[in-house]
């Protein structure tokens, strides 16, 4: 699908996506290369990083890869450090590194209930805590005046409850909070805008592949609101916004991208039987008299 943005939207900028090499991340990733920016991208798998930026150079775009694990503070400082080195600076950071699985909370170990809090909430923080020197205003290859943008990738399950993911729905609430008390607070002294993409479902992408495989997938999509899954390519133009021009103006906002999904709730009654109770009650209602205008009695 072609972008509705302008190609030199973000020439100039240098991004850092963790989680880059595979799913949403990568889509993330390529639309900010396609759309001028010089990428890196991190990640704990050697291989998938060196097939993804062998993927994004062969489009003539400025990629380069780099091993770690956003649990690890080391290696958030090094990757950080290093992408500052290869590019001059870091104006944008998407914290997109993620872990998840289907586990009822009787058969969730505190082991991995932390696992998932490590890399999505943790690792979040850690990142930004070593990317803030960078992306503060007036920090190396910045200018005095203006600060860079934070993007962390969260999801809706916390908004409500959702079976099987108390790990995640957990972990998510803690990302959106470091969003917004990172927007207020870094917003203010640093000029850094700090905001969040919430996606839902999305087709094709490690994640759905793992909570939804095909042989659970028959008579799921009729719950969407708008019949059907999510591209990754939706969340990345969501990431466009608010990296561009565009999106100056958004801090501490994070942004859902699910198709209305998290509002759905099962339709307990067809609606040809609404419309035929609903007759059904005002029929009895008029022969009562109970609520019918008394210049109508």
């Amino acid at each position: 699908m072609e972008s509705p943005f302008r190609a030199d939207l973000l020439r100039g900028k240098a991004a850092l996506v963790t989680g880059g090499g595979s799913g949403i991340g990568f889509e993330i990733a390529t639309q900010l290369a396609r759309h001028g920016a010089h990428v890196a991208l991190m990640g704990r798998r050697r291989e998938v990083l060196d097939k993804a930026v062998a993927a994004l150079r062969s489009e003539g775009l400025k990629a380069v890869g780099f091993d770690g694990d956003v649990r690890k503070q080391e290696d958030a400082a090094r990757v950080i450090a290093a992408t500052v080195e290869h590019f001059g600076k870091l104006d944008i950071l998407v914290n997109g590194a993620a872990g998840n699985f289907l586990a009822s909370p009787e058969d969730l170990k505190p082991k991995g209930f932390r696992t998932v809090l490590d890399i999505d909430t943790l690792g979040t923080y850690t990142m930004c805590y070593e990317a803030l020197k960078y992306l503060k205003k007036g920090g190396p290859g910045r200018d005095p005046s203006s600060g860079g943008l934070i993007i962390n990738i969260s999801a809706t399950l916390q908004y409500t409850a959702a079976w099987y993911q108390i790990h995640v729905s957990a972990a998510k609430a803690g990302v959106d909070s470091i969003t917004r008390s990172l927007a207020l607070e870094w917003g203010t002294d640093y000029d850094i805008r700090v905001n969040g993409i919430a996606p839902g479902p999305i087709q094709d992408t490690p994640g759905m592949r793992k909570l939804a495989p095909e042989e659970m997938g028959k008579g799921k999509r009729e719950t969407m609101p708008l019949f059907k899954l999510g591209e990754k390519w939706d969340i990345a133009m969501a990431a466009l916004y608010l990296a561009s021009d565009a999106g100056k103006y958004v801090n501490g906002a994070t942004i859902i991208v699910d198709g209305g999904l998290w509002l759905s709730r099962p339709r307990h009654i067809p609606k040809e039987e609404v419309k035929a109770l609903s007759k059904v009650v005002e029929k009895k209602v008029r022969a009562s008299g109970v609520g019918v205008p008394s210049s109508k009695l």
